[in-house]
């Protein structure tokens, strides 16, 4: 099986991309692609922008990493409330060239932030809206206080309640 795995974040030291590939490394026997948005930077969208520059090549090469991907993890950075504009900007470029974003994959969502909501607004806004984009969500959850259940150094979640659950969403992918 093969999962690509990214943060909606372009955050170098992004805690959404460290929550993604340990989630995706739950799967065992899966081949991870671990994909950071900085490499899919576009300008801002806008049909004045698409009609000059057409369908970017970045765009469908994200797309086309969806394509090859037996299963799709996103864990979503918030900002303000809502999805991070290095994320919302690829993926409306990205649906402008295909609807069906998440191309009807199993899909799971996770979220996460230093705060006590874990990301809960974006993550409920994601999943909420995903099958208007062909995400099958198979499961999803937020992390909260990240720093406190997380340990960076060796890349693991450490509360037990929360690894048990995420344990238990990844196998459904």
């Amino acid at each position: 099986m093969k999962i690509v795995a990214f943060a909606a974040s372009n955050s170098s030291k992004s805690i959404n991309k460290q929550l993604a590939g340990f989630a995706a490394s739950l799967v065992v026997d899966a081949e991870v692609e671990l994909l950071d948005l900085n490499d899919f930077e576009l300008p801002l969208f806008s049909q004045d922008k698409e009609q000059i520059l057409g369908q970017p090549q970045l765009a469908k090469d994200f797309l086309q990493k969806l394509t090859n991907a037996d299963a799709i993890l996103v864990s979503f950075a918030e900002h303000n409330g809502t999805y991070s504009a290095a994320y919302k900007n690829l993926f409306d470029w990205c649906s402008r060239i295909d609807g069906k974003v998440f191309q009807n994959k199993p899909c799971v969502f996770l979220s996460t932030s230093p705060g006590a909501r874990g990301g809960a607004s974006v993550l409920a806004q994601a999943v909420n809206s995903a099958p208007y984009f062909a995400a099958d969500i198979k499961g999803s959850l937020s992390v909260a206080s990240f720093f406190d259940v997380f340990d960076a150094t060796n890349q693991v979640l450490t509360e037990p309640k929360l690894l048990v659950e995420l344990t238990q969403i990844m196998k459904l992918i």
